[in-house]
């Protein structure tokens, strides 16, 4: 309990993956003194069971308001503090440049492919991340910050490689044995240029994009896949 001469805030954890687990709840309500950092609350929540054993020995990164910040950023009354652990990784409308979504629903590479073609394309190249040597796999995401973090990849991307178009999916929930868990679509007047913009978009949403995934069997047994901690502010340029 805080004293009475310190002024008081109250900020919402989002737990997601392996510490919603831990914690046996999705959301904390923590109290903090005025002025305080994203430090002060991971101390405050490490001093809770049973979650501060898991954060004492596991790095998170802290996402206020689903943006990635340093642990010295400072923290107001009622942001949303999420908690990262390491992360592993319809059709968009006509005329888009850029296309994300993160959904429950089957991914359709094909829709994702037409959706990215344009008169000045030369180049067309589509990348399916595909479910294989387990049973199936569980996705769990951060959806809106997910959502918005592939987006903000593939912006980056279009104007990088010069694209015409980028379009990505990545699907949550339960993904069978060989069906796919993310499409990346893109489009450019060279094959050059979709090829390394295709790459790069795959390859940061594995890495940035908070989302986690458990390998299941039949048999019912899972383990979470190890990842890796986002970089602060997205990639490192």
């Amino acid at each position: 309990m805080l004293g009475a001469s310190i002024a008081a805030m109250t900020v919402t954890v989002r737990l997601f993956a392996m510490l919603r687990e831990r914690a046996g709840r999705d959301e904390i309500e923590l109290e903090l003194g005025d002025g305080s950092t994203v430090a002060d609350a991971l101390e405050a929540l490490k001093d809770s069971s049973p979650l501060g054993e898991a954060l004492e020995r596991m790095p998170v990164r802290a996402a206020v308001n689903r943006e990635y910040v340093a642990d010295d950023s400072p923290l107001s009354p009622g942001d949303e503090v999420a908690l990262i652990p390491p992360v592993s990784g319809g059709a968009p409308g006509a005329g888009e440049d850029v296309h994300a979504r993160v959904t429950g629903a089957p991914l359709a590479p094909q829709s994702l492919s037409r959706a990215v073609g344009r008169p000045g394309a030369g180049a067309i190249v589509t990348f399916q991340g595909m479910t294989r040597a387990v049973d199936r796999l569980e996705y769990e995401a951060y959806a809106e910050m997910a959502q918005r973090r592939i987006e903000a990849i593939l912006r980056e991307c279009l104007d990088r490689h010069g694209l015409e178009a980028a379009a990505a999916e990545h699907r949550v929930g339960t993904v069978p044995l060989g069906e796919p868990s993310v499409v990346v679509a893109v489009s450019a007047a060279h094959r050059d240029e979709a090829f390394a913009a295709a790459r790069e978009a795959i390859d940061r949403i594995k890495a940035e994009a908070p989302i986690w995934k458990q390998e299941v069997e039949d048999s019912g047994d899972s383990r979470w896949v190890e990842g890796a901690i986002p970089p602060t502010g997205g990639a490192e340029q």
